[in-house]
């Protein structure tokens, strides 16, 4: 049973993603229009801009990231190693949160496959109902039973005949 377990977590992953990513592209319109309704105030915002001072700003950001480097070698090492120090434990806190993530978005695919069969199985429902007559007859009454008239049965031939047939014919 694990194993199965084992596979249906990545398909409910899938199923999750699919079902959050149809969520998000049903709101790509609205963002659309929006866009586009801010589209000509932010052209004319890039038009006044100077492109002087929007270089003299980044030369000045970038002489004064120049100017705090620190040319003391010892003091560079141990700045990398603790930031590599950092960067272990930022690559590890990203792994849990990368986890709880998926485990989220494969417990939301779960629901969403749980909602798909329902809808499935209610759809299926409507359409039996739509296509079959009514699949259980009518008990009839005692009244109904005595109404009709009795059918005459015919004795039926006795089987002797046969297991003389068969008999003659083994001989």
């Amino acid at each position: 049973m694990a194993i199965i377990d084992e596979l249906r977590t990545p398909l409910y992953f899938a199923a999750g993603t699919a079902d959050l990513a149809v969520q998000q592209a049903k709101k790509v319109p609205g963002l659309i229009e929006q866009i586009a309704a801010e589209a000509p105030s932010r052209i004319e915002a890039v038009k006044k801009t100077d492109p002087k001072a929007v270089q003299e700003k980044a030369q000045a950001k970038f002489a004064e990231l120049v100017g705090g480097l620190d040319t003391d070698l010892k003091k560079l090492g141990e700045q990398a190693q603790d930031l590599a120090l950092r960067g272990v434990g930022v690559a590890a806190e990203y792994a849990v949160k990368a986890r709880e993530k998926y485990e989220e978005l494969a417990a939301h695919g779960e629901e969403a496959v749980k909602a798909w069969r329902g809808e499935a199985a209610e759809e299926i429902t409507e359409i039996a109902i739509a296509v079959e007559p009514d699949p259980e007859p009518k008990a009839e009454t005692q009244a109904e039973a005595e109404a009709k008239p009795a059918r005459k049965t015919s004795a039926r031939k006795a089987p002797a005949k046969k297991a003389a047939a068969v008999e003659g014919a083994e001989k």
